[in-house]
């Protein structure tokens, strides 16, 4: 096992109660392990759609990124924060893992039935800065109402919508 993988496992099963207990079922066969939240990190857990187009937001950032874990069945992206036991992220779809809350999570190096990581932990403890991800979002949800605003039916025939919005010079007189 490289360097790194055995590093970013270590860090990762550090949350859990058992880290050795942890590491074994990720051996098992579901591959998964519960893990603490609220210690070394949180979790921000969004929509996958919001998520997708906020990762590729954060990613164009040079500085490192953190964990992302994705969850095909329920279609959420979850971020890695620093604990902050006084956030208050609210939003339409927005969950946040803190202190007393648990999560599922693959090995770093594998997917495990429905949870993948999009980004894996590296083993140094990187984790997203709370601010580049709101920021993210923020720009993904315009984004996502921008796409939304083009897809629109026709308001007068219910037409599918041709993929960019009407102009005033496209109206008949």
């Amino acid at each position: 096992m490289r360097t790194g993988t055995k590093q970013a496992m270590e860090w990762l099963a550090a949350a859990a109660t058992d880290p050795r207990a942890c590491k074994r079922q990720w051996h098992d066969e579901s591959g998964t392990a519960v893990l603490a939240c609220g210690r070394l990190w949180d979790v921000l857990s969004v929509p996958e759609d919001l998520g997708v187009l906020a990762l590729d937001a954060l990613l164009r950032i040079p500085e490192a990124p953190g964990p992302v874990l994705a969850d095909a069945a329920s279609r959420r992206v979850a971020f890695f924060l620093p604990p902050d036991p006084e956030s208050r992220w609210i939003g339409s779809g927005i969950r946040y893992a803190g202190k007393g809350s648990w999560i599922a999570a693959p090995a770093p190096h594998q997917a495990a039935g429905r949870l993948r990581w999009l980004v894996p932990p590296d083993g140094t403890g990187a984790l997203f800065v709370p601010a580049a991800v709101e920021l993210a979002l923020h720009l993904a949800l315009g984004r996502l109402a921008a796409q939304s605003e083009t897809k629109r039916p026709c308001p007068t025939c219910g037409a599918p919508a041709t993929g960019s919005a009407p102009h005033a010079d496209d109206r008949p007189d």
